[in-house]
């Protein structure tokens, strides 16, 4: 089923390919909706999306690219689409095939899975010899514990085609390994795709690198990339990777750091990234930046949008300009620090019956407060319930990561979570 609505004029087509949880998403269709026109593809009639878009086609899957593109080359042909944008890290490869039917940027299937399956991200930074953790894949634990041996201890194990940290485990001994293999190697995302799953070498055996953890979120034009945010991870649940906060600070001196800035182009250059929007992991070591991975779409973890609070940049419209060869604004309006903080269940297989905050009282610095888990539903929290154990999150501003954190202390303490267990909630660090 397709559905267009009268367009706004001269205003740009978008193309938006599925939209995610709108919790965690409106608010990039609300600032794209300022300047664009927006055609859903989607898997349902869209309900909260109508108030942003202007059409939409309801397809079988968003997971299948050429599908998707012979919808497109028909959507195209009544209504020029000015260019295609997703933010869904399971659909990128697939949006890919649609802005190649279509001739758009951000059109090349192989280079997006390029940064999808991450063994070949490291097989193809390690040929143009950009810093990273040494990385091996494997299929098999006498496999895994032969690359470890090779590696040595400690090492990280991940699927090779995950992101948000699904399946990170880090390992300091062979005994170990042999306990956690299966976790990792059995981890699936929401929606995987089988190509992923059908490598002789699911999992990444790597190097073990330690220090500060960001992620840039940046855009790509013409191969030049512009980062605009930095984000800082807080990460808790070891020896697991669960992302439990992030801080984005407005004037993060990394923003201008040439040895970061070096490492960001030259990543993008060897894995071949010429157009769109990407989100960078490294870590901060001692002997410099190293790459942990990079993603073909915004961040998730509502990071552009604490950038969007940090310095007034705004990224839907960023992204959107992006998508359609428009030079985005990247230029700060404001310089501060903004946060965001994630709450857990303290027990497994927790059954909700109700997450609210008491507000009153707050600081004035706290920005969103927002109940995720409904009543009924059954969380835990990592390793089990990963992402999907969060049953709130808190966003902050300040005028320094500590005058941030000090707020969302407050939003915590504010956290009132009933549950069949009514326990407190467990420590994220």
């Amino acid at each position: 089923m397709t559905q267009v609505q009268p367009a706004t004029g001269q205003r740009p087509l978008l193309l938006v390919v599925a939209t995610g949880m709108r919790t965690y998403r409106e608010y990039l269709l609300r600032s794209i909706r300022s300047e664009f026109d927006i055609h859903l593809f989607h898997v349902d009639e869209p309900t909260w999306e109508k108030e942003y878009i202007s059409g939409w086609t309801v397809l079988p899957s968003t997971l299948n690219g050429p599908a998707m593109a012979d919808a497109a080359r028909r959507l195209h042909a009544d209504t020029p689409v000015a260019g295609v944008l997703c933010w869904d890290e399971g659909r990128i490869h697939a949006a890919s095939y649609v802005a190649e039917a279509l001739g758009l940027r951000n059109g090349e299937p192989d280079v997006i899975w390029r940064l999808r399956d991450k063994g070949q991200t490291r097989a193809a930074l390690d040929a143009a010899g950009v810093a990273q953790p040494r990385s091996l894949p494997v299929k098999t634990l006498d496999e895994a514990l032969a690359a470890a041996g090779r590696i040595g201890y400690p090492v990280i194990l991940k699927p090779r085609g995950l992101g948000a940290s699904l399946g990170v485990v880090r390992i300091d001994g062979a005994a170990e390994l042999a306990e956690k293999f299966a976790f990792t190697a059995g981890m699936k995302g929401p929606d995987p795709e089988p190509l992923l799953y059908s490598t002789d070498q699911p999992v990444l055996v790597e190097e073990l690198v330690t220090g500060a953890e960001i992620s840039v979120d940046a855009v790509v034009q013409d191969g030049k990339v512009t980062p605009l945010f930095i984000g800082r991870k807080v990460v808790g649940y070891p020896p697991y990777a669960e992302e439990t906060g992030h801080f984005v600070d407005g004037d993060d001196p990394l923003l201008t750091d040439p040895q970061l800035l070096d490492a960001l182009q030259d990543t993008h250059t060897a894995l071949g990234f010429r157009d769109g929007w990407t989100h960078s992991e490294f870590m901060l070591t001692a002997a410099g930046p190293r790459l942990i991975e990079v993603n073909g779409r915004l961040g998730g973890d509502m990071i552009p949008y604490l950038g969007m609070l940090a310095t007034g940049i705004d990224p839907g419209l960023a992204a959107a300009r992006a998508a359609c060869g428009i030079t985005p604004d990247a230029a700060p309006s404001r310089r501060r620090v903004a946060g965001i903080r994630f709450f857990y269940v303290e027990h497994d297989d927790t059954r909700i019956e109700s997450v609210t905050f008491r507000e009153t009282g707050l600081p004035a610095g706290v920005e969103e407060l927002v109940a995720v888990a409904r009543p009924g539903a059954v969380v835990s929290p990592p390793p089990k319930g990963t992402v999907w154990g969060r049953i709130a999150f808190a966003i902050a501003t300040g005028d320094s990561v500590e005058e941030c954190g000090a707020v969302l202390d407050a939003a915590e303490s504010a956290l009132d979570v009933r549950s069949d267990h009514n326990a407190p909630m467990r420590e994220m660090s």
